[in-house]
């Protein structure tokens, strides 16, 4: 199978875009994080992008939401000695951030994906900082046991990460992914992913970019509102964490107002 950017499939293509985003904030003096593997990314897989498009209208609109989800959920990971990432996409917190002794960080996505990314990291000769584990499968077959299969151990507190993936699964479809995860979380595992409706102010300023369908129009919304309750009847105890707040706390305050945010639920 061809590590060629061509090769994947419409959704994962947003994911060079993101790292895009994230190379220009992690450009920034009062950047949020540091991801030296962005540019990489979206230098590889540029050519997916018209010349006109590139730092476009969609850019523009989610720069500061990257910046913001990407520190927050750097964050929620923090002191996990076992992780799942969930289309884990061009992800490198492997490679990035500081993980506990023995720590296993698990990424799930497609073939394709998985080696167009692996290609990109090792061009760069990087070296995880934790245990790697990648896991080829596609979220909507079983991936439960290409997981456990892989080494994953079910009995364990895990930390699941579900970072820009829900609002690409229509409410079925999400309620299912989780109600899997939720299959394989022992006492103590959290999850987190973003928590907005359909009729959030970003979403509907992202909607009316000039050509954005490409993207928007495979936005199916995933729990959309009903999220926090769907965790409470399935045994979680959720959190909500406003975008707004944490924008405040990490010295990027703004004037936009938005519902959206992030939820973190605990078993």
């Amino acid at each position: 199978m061809s590590s060629s950017p061509e090769a994947l499939p419409p959704v994962s293509r947003t994911a060079v875009g993101v790292a895009g985003l994230r190379a220009v904030e992690s450009g920034r003096p009062d950047r949020l994080f540091e991801d030296p593997y962005a540019g990489a990314f979206f230098q590889a897989g540029q050519a997916l992008f018209p010349a006109e498009a590139r730092g476009g209208g969609l850019g523009r609109v989610f720069a500061e939401q990257v910046a913001i989800r990407t520190r927050f959920f750097d964050e929620f990971l923090e002191g996990a000695d076992q992780v799942v990432l969930l289309a884990a996409g061009l992800d490198a917190r492997a490679f990035r951030l500081d993980w506990p002794e023995g720590a296993r960080v698990f990424e799930l996505d497609l073939p394709e994906v998985l080696e167009f990314k692996d290609a990109v990291l090792a061009a760069r000769s990087a070296r995880p900082r934790c245990e790697r584990v990648v896991v080829p499968v596609d979220l909507r077959e079983d991936w439960p046991t290409a997981l456990r299969e892989s080494g994953f151990a079910p009995e364990r507190p895990t930390a699941w990460l579900a970072e820009g993936l829900l609002v690409y699964l229509d409410h079925d479809e999400a309620a299912r992914l989780l109600t899997d995860v939720t299959a394989l979380s022992a006492p103590g595992s959290r999850i987190s992913f973003e928590h907005r409706s359909e009729d959030d102010e970003l979403l509907r300023r992202a909607r009316a970019v000039p050509n954005s369908a490409d993207v928007t129009g495979l936005w199916k919304g995933g729990l959309g509102r009903t999220a926090p309750e769907w965790l409470t009847e399935h045994g979680w105890r959720p959190e909500t964490h406003s975008r707004t707040e944490l924008a405040a706390g990490y010295g990027r305050p703004s004037e936009e107002t938005t519902s959206g945010g992030f939820l973190v639920g605990t078993r």
